[in-house]
């Protein structure tokens, strides 16, 4: 029997069945990754997913990735969709956690290692770029960046800067050009 789906603050809805008259399966990483398949379609739909980390015991690692790993409401859909969902499902589960994303540590030599690749561009198009301001210290690290120069060219490149920088940190919550 289904429930309403429970929206997620990403925008996706989590698919939640109820107890009753399901039988509760055992805590395996095949049943765990069952129970992900169901959640994955409203995941993808928001560009993210969710892959297990680890399973220690009876606590399930997860990791969040694409949108989903980046986006600030990344931990109500963790506790609100997919946690109680693997819950309901699998009762031996006592805790479900988010590990951080991998990727590099994020450093300012990291970044200006992603900016140069862009510079040759930007120099050709009559702009640059400059690192302003980092917190990479931060729960929901920022990035700020100066762009100089006008122009279409230049102003369609900061797409590219974005995808760039969360590509090779995944951290990143945001980037925002002055």
């Amino acid at each position: 029997m289904q429930q309403a789906p429970p929206s997620t603050a990403g925008g996706a809805e989590l698919v939640s069945s109820t107890s009753a008259g399901t039988e509760a399966l055992p805590l395996t990483l095949a049943n765990v990754e069952t129970v992900l398949d169901q959640l994955r379609p409203y995941l993808m739909a928001d560009g993210g997913n969710v892959s297990v980390a680890e399973i220690d015991g009876a606590t399930v690692r997860l990791a969040l990735e694409g949108a989903c790993g980046s986006c600030p409401s990344s931990m109500m859909t963790m506790k609100m969709g997919i946690e109680r969902r693997l819950l309901e499902a699998i009762p031996e589960i006592e805790e479900v956690c988010q590990v951080e994303p991998e990727g590099p540590p994020l450093t300012p030599e990291g970044v200006e290692g992603v900016l140069n690749e862009v510079r040759p561009f930007l120099n050709v198009a009559g702009g640059g770029i400059s690192l302003v301001k980092m917190t990479p210290e931060s729960a929901l690290p920022v990035v700020r960046l100066k762009m100089e120069g006008t122009g279409a060219a230049i102003n369609s490149v900061k797409i590219e800067i974005t995808q760039r920088l969360k590509r090779n940190f995944p951290k990143i919550s945001q980037v925002v050009f002055e």
